[in-house]
């Protein structure tokens, strides 16, 4: 019995010991919303939503210190749709991200796996999609990934400590083809600046063949590079016509600034397919473009803490195409968010979208709001009501 005991004791000491040395977290987000859409292929819908302002999802975070300032650091977050239970991320287990890696507070962190670019790191934080506006007030169709529709796979990546306010990093995706070292080739870099009432940031990102690295990355994309291989850029009229594109090409910065209870913020990009008409595979230039497609993109933002549980915000994006694109984009947002607590709340949203010129499609643009099917019109009016729960 003594010796039992005596186990027992050595056994909890043990167990006190291990778990003062390391942690897991379980944490997650759950996101519904009832969405209005006054044009979806001619018609009006209406429809239960999920993952609004923020992706719903569930994941595990855990550290082990491992001595010296040594830290071993994991990440898995899976996402879902709260309406009907299904995986998101076209059904992987853990699409939202997957890594592991190691830390130290002086140097920075180094890990491996599923991850997010560095536009989405140092700018993403920064546009309204990303904020207030739900993802239907992201960018036409997130075309330079600031509201993270796209992640890496293959991916390791670097970011640093915070040196007074400065973070940097960078990540480098191995393309996997034998013989083809740049072949869906993914790498880019950001450098942010957050301290006191002014945040910064910038962002680079390059993507090789990009239908099948960037666009085609979760488990049920088309990853065949042969003439059997089709578009995983069918998302969205603003880019499905380059598909075939051999590189995308993002640059991107924004800043905001605060005072008192109110935000000014804005953002840029420029996003570039490069040599559309040279990917391979079926379909991929089904409507005959070649050459370069560029798009500019500005956004002015603005947001106000009328109090403590009540944000009410107001932006404008407008989006230019030129090279071989010709259509225009203006978009208007606004929103409120209500906090019940620290945990949850309530938001409202609405988005105007007026396209102009031609689009991907050489065809006349249409509206065609992020996460929404084409308008038939030039025209497009989204508006959610919502809630959020934070564990």
């Amino acid at each position: 019995m003594k010796k039992s005991l005596l186990a027992l004791a050595a056994l909890g000491t043990f167990a006190g010991a291990a778990q003062a040395q390391s942690s897991v977290t379980l944490y997650g987000i759950i996101d519904a919303g009832f969405v209005y859409n006054n044009n979806q292929a001619g018609q009006k819908l209406y429809s239960l939503n999920s993952g609004n302002l923020q992706g719903s999802r569930w994941g595990l975070r855990g550290t082990e210190d491992l001595g010296g300032g040594l830290k071993a650091v994991f990440v898995l977050e899976n996402g879902f749709n709260v309406m009907n239970g299904r995986l998101g991320q076209g059904g992987d287990e853990f699409g939202r991200q997957a890594y592991v890696g190691l830390s130290t507070s002086q140097f920075g962190t180094v890990t491996l796996g599923r991850q997010y670019d560095s536009v989405v790191d140092f700018t993403g934080a920064l546009e309204v999609g990303s904020q207030w506006a739900t993802y239907f007030g992201a960018h036409p169709g997130d075309l330079d990934n600031m509201n993270n529709s796209n992640r890496v796979n293959n991916a390791v990546k670097y970011t640093s400590a915070n040196y007074a306010g400065f973070t940097f990093g960078g990540l480098y995706s191995l393309g996997g083809n034998a013989g083809q070292f740049n072949r869906n080739q993914i790498w880019s870099l950001g450098v942010g600046y957050n301290r006191g009432p002014l945040q910064l940031g910038a962002g680079y990102l390059n993507v090789k063949d990009p239908n099948y690295s960037f666009f085609g990355n979760n488990a049920t994309s088309n990853t065949t590079t042969t003439a059997t291989g089709s578009s995983n850029m069918a998302g969205s009229r603003v880019y499905s016509g380059y598909a075939s594109a051999h590189t995308q090409e993002v640059i991107s910065a924004g800043a905001a600034y605060t005072f008192g209870a109110a935000t000014v913020g804005a953002t840029y990009s420029n996003t570039q397919f490069k040599d559309v008409g040279t990917e391979g595979g079926a379909g991929l230039n089904q409507f005959g473009n070649f050459g370069t497609a560029k798009f500019h993109n500005a956004e002015i933002n603005f947001k106000y803490q009328l109090t403590p549980a009540l944000l009410l915000g107001a932006a404008y994006d407008y989006t230019k195409g030129y090279g071989i694109n010709d259509a225009k984009y203006h978009q208007a947002m606004l929103g409120t968010d209500y906090f019940l607590s620290k945990r949850t709340d309530f938001y409202v949203a609405g988005v105007y979208q007026h396209a102009i010129g031609t689009d991907s499609t050489r065809t006349a643009a249409v509206a065609n709001i992020n996460g929404l099917s084409p308008s038939t019109t030039s025209n497009q009016v989204a508006a959610i009501v919502g809630i959020r729960h934070k564990f």
